[in-house]
This record gives C-alpha cells, sequence and structure tokens, in this order.
C-alpha cells in the first residue's frame, strides 16, 4: 500500500510525483492490470514461448545481417 505524509509546506505537484513515483516503484499499475482479467496458464505458457521464438528469430537475423 502506497501511502505518503503531505507537509504544509510541501507543493502538491511535488507530492503528486513522489506518490506516482512510489506507486510505479512498487508496481501496483502493473499488478492491477495483469489481474484485470483471468488468463489460463496454457495462455501465458504459449506466450512465452511465442515471445521467445519472435527474439530468437530476429537475434538470427541480426547476425546474419552483420556476416554480409
Amino acid at each position: 500500500m502506497a501511502t505518503i505524509v503531505v507537509d504544509d509546506s510541501e507543493n502538491l505537484e511535488r507530492a503528486i510525483k513522489r506518490f506516482k513515483r512510489m506507486v510505479e516503484k512498487e508496481g501496483i499499475v502493473r499488478e492491477f492490470k495483469k489481474r484485470e482479467y483471468y488468463v489460463k496458464p496454457s495462455a501465458t505458457l504459449h506466450q512465452k514461448r511465442t515471445t521467445l521464438e519472435r527474439k530468437l528469430l530476429n537475434k538470427k537475423r541480426k547476425s546474419e545481417k552483420k556476416d554480409y
């Protein structure tokens, strides 16, 4: 839970920026988006495999391009 204490002398915009940084650091928004809907474990595994294949293919293409 991200909480901040705002002093009377502190600027409101500065406090909001501090709060946003804290929320981003703790990954609250990322976690919320991840849990927004249910994804089957098989679907996540499939997605991981396809991204890995894509990365390997791009790496292979770059290495072939350098050989020329």
